[in-house]
Order: structure tokens, then C-alpha cells, then sequence
């Protein structure tokens, strides 16, 4: 097909913490991305819950699509949307929204997680779902919504991007990659688990039908096409809407013997596996299969990423102390290496407040040195981090029996410049940084492959993305036995993250 410009898409990308709309011009050769839009997530606490502000953040998705209007002169190839995972919205029969979306961060679910295990054990769960024990799963949360007014009152349950995708167009649906992360789906067929959700008394008819990556999911409305300037028609494609599906499609690797590392306010560390490893070891490594493009498999490990430093930053501005990230950095670097680490994974950090003391708390439990400024607390985060990768991808290599030889970090931590060298150094591999907006271009280029204008299956997608995209090589330095003892300090918490304490058969994920 011959073509006189490249074609413009635009990626709603929507993290825990900011959304954003790119506008994404693919040809056969090239690809470019520029963001146009960007715009707050900030979570609201109403009668002590905590809740998404969804209408804002549907605000700044049409926001943006006014600004990807300006940028385009009125016209789009498409549209495709991801977010974060597990959360949801209620309809009710005439489509309204019933109440604001529940946060996975407010404390609800805490009893839903003994009540799920009495009835299906953390091994049973495990081998029909092949999901890691995270305590806000969806399964969880709709267990802890059962008998609510809300739930009552619902008829159509929507993830988050999915949501945002009913909105733009009047479409519902609900797109595979992010449905794998409810613990509702059998990643061997890709189709609900109705026994997990029967034994569970949950109505899977809430969900609207599934769809794939690179299915149609309607046309913007016409009033969003009058509200923001956009010609139509304009189609809305499914994309990889989790955003760590997505990130993986943009990992720009060169082959298969290769590890990624998606950060950002989570960690994802793992590998892509045409299959997914439901294994009891597997099950203990808290190691999760969530489903992918193209029928792969993302097998990882949450880890609690960014966040840590994110939520230091708010502690020390809150306290009237507020710190720039450059020169706490560049203090990291020069700080004292592996003087102290923390788990990483631990759910003792997964609620906001108090980071920088609930820090220090962890390193005085544990016998070591508390960090005695902020540059100190920052080395101790970038260094557990790095440590907690290095533990992730050595279990995930040990239980699939795929090894590696490269590990890519793509998303907001391929800018850290520390966490990327220490990284290396921690699991003695070549580390390959960026793209920053990885799930952005992922996003896109799904969008590209159905309209045309890119062929081939992931590895033309991710040679287009190497050959077009800038990157940072950081080879491993140092003394690696440094990270072994370090590893030591912290191993009796188990493999990489202590939800395993709440994994074993005689502690049912309690």
C-alpha cells in the first residue's frame, strides 16, 4: 500500500500517578512519538475509602484528544487505551456510573483474602489462574464488594480502560490482557475460570464479552468528535490494555534470550514465555502469568518499584523539606553502596505515609544501619531495588528454564540513570534502557499493525522500535559477591517478596 504520510495514532496511557496522551506517526521505517497531553492522577479519600477521581481523568483523556486534534489538523488513524490493572467501574442498567472506582490501595480487601482462601486454597487458585498473590487483585476486591448497594445495583462491570473506552465510544467490552489480571482467567485456554468464580459466587456476566489485542472497539461518539475537534470517523482499537502488556510490546529486544524490567510506580520483572509455568514453586516464587500480545505470556514479579521514592519525595514535601530529584541522585551515587536494604516486595510499603520512618523501621528490624539523610534513604531504595530485580530474574530464568542475556528496562525508571547501572551490577547482565514510554508506543504500534501500516508478529514491531528509538547500554561493573551478602541480609523474608509468608498452605494467604 502506498502511502504520502505516516499515519497518526493516539495512545490514552493512564498510570497510577499521571495519564497521558501521545500521538504516535508510523511508517513502514520510522516511528515517532510526541505527547501532547499530560495530566494528574490523584486519588480521592471519601468516608475513609479511597477512591480514583475517574471523571477527571476521563477530563483529561478528552483534553488530550483535543490537543493529539491540534497536533494532527483534526484527523486520527486511531485510538487505543491502556491503564493501570485490577481496578473497576459499575454500571448500572442505564449505563450510569455507580460511585467512583475503589483504589487497589485502600485497605477493603484485607479480609476478602482469608474468606477467598477458605474456600479455594492458595494452590488450588494458583493452578486454575496462574496469578501472583497480590492482596487487591479484582477476585478479592469483588469479594469484598459482595452485598454492597454498589454491586447490587450493577449490571455491567468495566476495568479501567475499558471504562474509558465505553465512554469514547459506547462499546463495552473487556480486553484479555487486563482481564488476566482480575485472578477471573485460565491462561492456558484464555477464557474465564468459571469454577474460580462459581466457587467464589461471582457473576462473570457483569463482564462484557472478551476481546484481543487488536480487535475494533468501536468509533469515537460524536459528541466526543464535537467536544474535540477530531474528524471521523475515528476507530477505537483494543490494544494491550494493561499497560505492562503494552510496555512489553515496546521492549526493543533483538531476540528472545531476553528479561524485562517495566518501571514506573511498580516494578514488573520477568520474561515473555509462549506458556505459562503453574507449578507449585512457582506458586511460593509469588511469581505471576499474565497474558500478553499475541498469545505470549508475561511471567513476573510485582515488585514495589518507584513508588518507594515516589512516596519519600511526598513525606520530606509534606514535612516542609521538599528535595529535588536530581541532587538527591546524584547524593545516592555518592553514598556509602548496599549500607542497607529493605524488601522490596514487602506489603508493609504497599499503603502511602510515612516512607522515609517505615524505611528506617525496616533497616532497624533487620539489624541494619538507618539512613541518616535523604540521599541515604534514596540509596537504600535504588540499591533494594536493584536487589529485588536481581532476585526476580533469577527465579524466573530458574522456573521457566528460559535463561537470558540482556535485560531491558523500559518506563519512567529507564530515565534513572542509578537504578539502570545498579541493576546491571546486581544481576551480572548487560542492561539495556529505554524507551521511557514504552507502554505509549506499544500502544501504538498494535494500532499500526491492524490499520496497516506496520507487518509482521512482535519481532518486526520491536526491530522497528530498536532501529527508531534512543537507548542506553550499561554493562555490569563491580564486585558482584557484594550483592550475594546483601541478598543475605534480607533472605529469610523469603523469594523476593514477603506476600509468600501469606502463601503457604498451613497460612492461607492470610
Amino acid at each position: 500500500m502506498t502511502r504520502t504520510h505516516p499515519l497518526a495514532f493516539a495512545a490514552i496511557d493512564l498510570g497510577a500517578s499521571s495519564g497521558r496522551v501521545m500521538v504516535g506517526r508510523v511508517e513502514p521505517t520510522a516511528l515517532a512519538l510526541e505527547e501532547v497531553h499530560r495530566f494528574p492522577n490523584t486519588p480521592v479519600r471519601v468516608g475513609g475509602t479511597l477512591h480514583w477521581d475517574v471523571l477527571a481523568l476521563y477530563r483529561g483523556v478528552l483534553d488530550g484528544l483535543r490537543a493529539a486534534a491540534q497536533a494532527t489538523g483534526g484527523r486520527l488513524d486511531g485510538v487505543g487505551i491502556d491503564s493501570w490493572a485490577v481496578d473497576y467501574g459499575l454500571l448500572d442498567a442505564t449505563g450510569a456510573l455507580v460511585g467512583n472506582p475503589v483504589h487497589y490501595r485502600d485497605s477493603r480487601t484485607e479480609p476478602a483474602v482469608a474468606k477467598v482462601a477458605e474456600v479455594l486454597p492458595p494452590s488450588r487458585l494458583y493452578a486454575a489462574t496462574g496469578l501472583q498473590h497480590l492482596p487487591f487483585n479484582t477476585v478479592y476486591q469483588l469479594v469484598a464488594a459482595e452485598g454492597s448497594p454498589a454491586l447490587d445495583a450493577a449490571r455491567t462491570a468495566l476495568l479501567i480502560p475499558d471504562l474509558i473506552s465505553y465512554w469514547l465510544t459506547g462499546v463495552a467490552g473487556t480486553e484479555i490482557t487486563n482481564a488476566s489480571t482480575t485472578q477471573l482467567i485460565d491462561p492456558r485456554t484464555r477464557d474465564w475460570a468459571r469454577p474460580v468464580a462459581g466457587a467464589l459466587g461471582i457473576d462473570l456476566s457483569l463482564f462484557p464479552f472478551l476481546r484481543h489485542p487488536g480487535d475494533p472497539a468501536g468509533e469515537l461518539r460524536s459528541g466526543v468528535l464535537e467536544e474535540t475537534g477530531l474528524k471521523g470517523p475515528v476507530p477505537v482499537t483494543a490494544v494491550g490494555s494493561h499497560d505492562t502488556a503494552s510496555a512489553v510490546v515496546g521492549v526493543p529486544a533483538r531476540d528472545e534470550r531476553f528479561a524485562y524490567i517495566a518501571t514506573g510506580t511498580w516494578s514488573l520483572a520477568g520474561l515473555e514465555l509462549d506458556a505459562p509455568v503453574l507449578t507449585e514453586d512457582s506458586r511460593l516464587a509469588n511469581f505471576t502469568n499474565e497474558l500478553g500480545i499475541d498469545g505470549t505470556v508475561r511471567y513476573l514479579r510485582n515488585i514495589m518499584g518507584l513508588w518507594l521514592l515516589q512516596e519519600c519525595l511526598r513525606s520530606w514535601a509534606a514535612a516542609g523539606r521538599p528535595q529535588e530529584l536530581g541532587e538527591l541522585l546524584r547524593g545516592a551515587a555518592k553514598s556509602t553502596p548496599l549500607r542497607s536494604v529493605v524488601d522490596a516486595g514487602d506489603p508493609e510499603f504497599i499503603a502511602p505515609g510515612r516512607m522515609p520512618e517505615r524505611i528506617a523501621e525496616a533497616c532497624r528490624r533487620t539489624g541494619q544501619p538507618v539512613p541518616r539523610d535523604p540521599a541515604e534513604t534514596t540509596r537504600c531504595v535504588l540499591d533494594s531495588l536493584a536487589l529485588a530485580h536481581r532476585r526476580a530474574l533469577a527465579d524466573a530464568q530458574r522456573l521457566s528454564g528460559r535463561g537470558v542475556d540482556a535485560v531491558h528496562i523500559v518506563g519512567g525508571g529507564a530515565h534513572n540513570e542509578l537504578l539502570c547501572r545498579l541493576t546491571a551490577d546486581a544481576c551480572g547482565l548487560p542492561v539495556v534502557a529505554g524507551p521511557a514510554e514504552a507502554a505509549a508506543l506499544g500502544n501504538v504500534l498494535v494500532q499500526a499493525r491492524t490499520a496497516g501500516a506496520v507487518e509482521g508478529g512482535l519481532a518486526e514491531l520491536r526491530r522497528l522500535l530498536s532501529e527508531t528509538q534512543p537507548l542506553r547500554h550499561y554493562e555490569p561493573m563491580g564486585d558482584h559477591t557484594a550483592w550475594d551478602r546483601a541478598e543475605a541480609r534480607i533472605a529469610d523474608g523469603g523469594p523476593g517478596t514477603a506476600y509468600d509468608s501469606g502463601a503457604k498452605e498451613e497460612q492461607p494467604c492470610g
